[in-house]
């Protein structure tokens, strides 16, 4: 179908899309899922092959956070029944990571509640930043703190932190709606603080929160502007003890198609798959990595996750690959600054001559994944592109609540129990 054959080819050329054709994705029917996924997948081996990213977070404060972000259960007021804690020591976060990395992981998210890091904390995390890299060399390290003040961000990058997390989350418009104790800005400030410091920056969004697709295009559009190196895509937990407990909006049919159109405005940047592919895709993660080249392994922040064992067995049984250590993720444009980081070079979605392709909190508060992310111990787990712009979208199918599917993490960091990975 044209528009498809359209989308291929800006994507292997590094060119944006429009916004009518980012929202034509969303609205193409089940029939046409497959010619999506197919489209969407030649864009991403083009610039990624058949490899897989695995990353691990290592939550090392849970809970007791003084903002007020309605998808997250560590959030003021949550009622949900997670893990509470206070800072891990370097020696407990080291010893965590290496679960991960043990597993195939190759960067290492490090995430802690609240609204942003005092200087005694930035202490703390470069500590701990310092020990996991003392025992493995190689291995990326992303902090995910939340609203960083000034200086913070190159006291990080002095510590070895590698990349920095922050997301978006939402459009800019209806933010205001899912939080009120920082804003839309703020968190913008963070990504280019995380920039201006020569930090990889990682940023995303949550879908399934009530959005709109024009929602879902604005905040892709606008990380795209931000040109962050990786994008990871949550899809909400709906956690019991949350304002957001009972939207159910997603299906894995929609999951896949906002994959889809993350990966046509932002075709050579690391797309991540986090927080709630288990609960949201289910039987069809498989699918997803033809669309996103990395994953989280094991379990989240709050949340049980997939078994790691299953991961990788799923990777491979899809005809993918882990990718090594020793491996460049972002293609050679992008990469050749160092530390994981754009060089400069042609950016998420731009055309070749440069341009441009932004948390925690709960989302990904590390990485990537809302709320503690994923569950994975659940008991079983018209013509495309024609309508108009303006035209609204066709709502989502909708399905029941299924919290079954939402379990909390009771192993690994902050326990007693070895961790999942």
């Amino acid at each position: 179908m044209d528009l498809l054959n359209t989308l291929v080819d800006k994507g292997l050329r590094r060119e944006t899309p429009t916004r009518a054709e980012a929202l034509a994705v969303l609205a193409t029917t089940d029939d046409e899922l497959l010619d999506v996924v197919a489209a969407a997948g030649k864009v991403r081996r083009h610039w990624f092959g058949r490899r897989v990213k695995l990353n691990y977070l290592v939550n090392l404060k849970s809970g007791l956070c003084p903002e007020d972000c309605s998808y997250c259960s560590q959030r003021l007021g949550s009622k949900a029944d997670i893990l509470k804690y206070t800072w891990l020591k370097p020696d407990q976060a080291s010893q965590a990571a290496a679960a991960g990395l043990a597993g195939g992981a190759k960067r290492v998210c490090l995430v802690a509640s609240g609204r942003g890091p005092t200087d005694r904390d930035v202490d703390r995390v470069s500590d701990t930043i310092k020990a996991i890299k003392e025992q493995n060399e190689d291995v990326e390290v992303c902090a995910c703190l939340g609203l960083l003040s000034d200086g913070q961000a190159e006291r990080l990058r002095e510590a070895g932190a590698d990349a920095y997390n922050h997301n978006l989350n939402t459009s800019e418009s209806t933010y205001g709606e899912i939080t009120t104790t920082h804003t839309y800005a703020d968190r913008v400030d963070t990504v280019r603080k995380a920039h201006a410091a020569g930090l990889s920056a990682c940023s995303g969004l949550i879908a399934g929160m009530g959005e709109t697709d024009e929602d879902l295009v604005d905040v892709v559009f606008s990380l795209r502007e931000l040109d962050p190196d990786s994008v990871p895509v949550n899809f909400l937990i709906p956690f019991e003890g949350t304002p957001l407990a009972k939207e159910w909006n997603l299906t894995p049919q929609r999951c896949l198609r906002i994959l889809a159109m993350a990966r046509f405005v932002c075709p050579d940047v690391e797309v991540r798959i986090a927080g709630g592919r288990e609960v949201h895709l289910r039987t069809m993660q498989p699918l997803a990595l033809h669309l996103a080249n990395s994953i989280f392994l094991g379990d989240y922040l709050t949340s049980e996750g997939q078994a790691g064992k299953a991961d990788l067995e799923m990777i491979a049984d899809a005809g993918f690959e882990v990718e090594g250590a020793g491996e460049v993720t972002l293609p050679e444009h992008r990469a050749g600054g160092g530390r994981g980081s754009h060089a400069g070079g042609g950016a998420c979605g731009s055309h070749a001559d440069g341009g441009a392709c932004g948390s925690h909190d709960g989302a990904e508060a590390g990485c990537g994944s809302p709320e503690g992310g994923g569950c994975g111990s659940h008991k079983g787990g018209g013509v495309c592109g024609t309508a108009p712009a303006s035209a609204p979208a066709p709502a989502a199918s909708a399905e029941e609540p299924r919290p079954g599917l939402v379990a909390v993490r009771r192993r690994g960091a902050g326990t007693d129990l070895a961790p999942n990975a």
